[in-house]
């Protein structure tokens, strides 16, 4: 029973962060960028926390790990990125927008090499980067008459975003921290919209309460408790059932749900240069953590084969 209830919180993951892309298109149309990010960071960063203090005795942060961490996943996975990738998604598709942001795993392992060392940055998986920014490239569907507008210049802010992520996740690594995982998501996260809604303000961006329309609504709701708050308890509940390896392989499944749900829902062109780019991408992340795959296949197939 625990196996097929795995599998349905995988997928409820998948379905959680793919929607999330779409919701952003979808509050786009009521808010400026930068603050609608901050107000789905507001309303998720309330209920996690409070999640939080109900639930955990270690809750509170009390360490200079503690705040190292909240500063690394708060100011660069959180701020930097939600700012980014908000305002890189005025340019884009939900769709493109998820495929860029599922170069997060590729990204953090080439960091990782770099920062604190890493095994898989051979020759072979310094090809597969290569070809992950390959992929993004043929998403971003670069104008040689028109490189600083359009889809280009949207893919390159997300771009930007992710390194955010990937620089964010390693530095975590090289702190210690006091409280649970879950904690420190919730507590990154309010640290996190505090930082966003101060770059509203520098960005000059108006400042309005938040829109009543049910669209806009709706979406925000959905990105704050559900993309968010919920997604991240399920996310890290699958990270010790299942490892890093398998529940990372959600970023490959979510760019499917954007996809089709952004064409189905808002009417978003996908273009043959999008599955290209996606599926250049895909092969890259297989050259990258192609001996985590080959020590994992065999695994997960035994735990299917456990199914029926």
């Amino acid at each position: 029973m625990s196996r097929y209830r795995d599998i349905a919180l995988f997928f409820a993951l998948a379905l959680l962060w793919g929607g999330s892309f779409v919701a952003i298109e979808v509050g786009l149309d009521y808010y400026p960028p930068v603050l609608y990010a901050a107000y789905r960071f507001d309303l998720a960063a309330l209920v996690l926390v409070s999640y939080v203090l109900l639930t955990e005795s270690e809750s509170v942060p009390r360490t200079r790990g503690d705040l190292a961490a909240i500063g690394f996943s708060g100011g660069l996975s959180v701020a930097a990125n939600n700012s980014l990738l908000f305002v890189g998604q005025q340019y884009t598709t939900s769709g493109i927008a998820s495929i860029t942001y599922s170069l997060v795993p590729i990204a953090t392992a080439a960091v990782a090499a770099v920062w604190i060392g890493g095994s898989d940055l051979d020759a072979r998986g310094a090809l597969g980067v290569v070809l992950a920014f390959v992929g993004v490239g043929l998403v971003a569907q670069p104008d040689p008459a028109n490189l600083a507008g359009g889809v280009t210049i949207g893919v390159g802010i997300i771009s930007i975003g992710v390194i955010a992520v990937a620089v964010g996740s390693v530095g975590l690594r090289t702190v210690e921290t006091s409280f649970s995982s879950v904690s420190l998501t919730g507590w990154a996260m309010l640290f996190g919209a505090l930082l966003i809604h101060g770059f509203s303000l520098g960005l000059g961006e108006p400042q309005r309460l938040p829109s009543t329309a049910l669209p806009a609504l709706g979406a925000l709701l959905f990105l704050g408790v559900l993309a968010s708050a919920v997604a991240y308890v399920i996310y890290f509940t699958l990270l010790d059932r299942l490892g890093p390896f398998e529940i990372n392989l959600v970023s490959y499944v979510v760019p499917v749900v954007a996809t089709v749900t952004g064409a189905l829902l808002l009417a978003e062109p996908v273009t043959p240069l999008t599955v290209a780019g996606f599926a250049v991408i895909v092969v890259g992340f297989g050259l990258l953590k192609r001996h985590a795959i080959a020590d994992e296949v065999p695994r997960l197939l035994s735990r299917v084969g456990g199914l029926f």
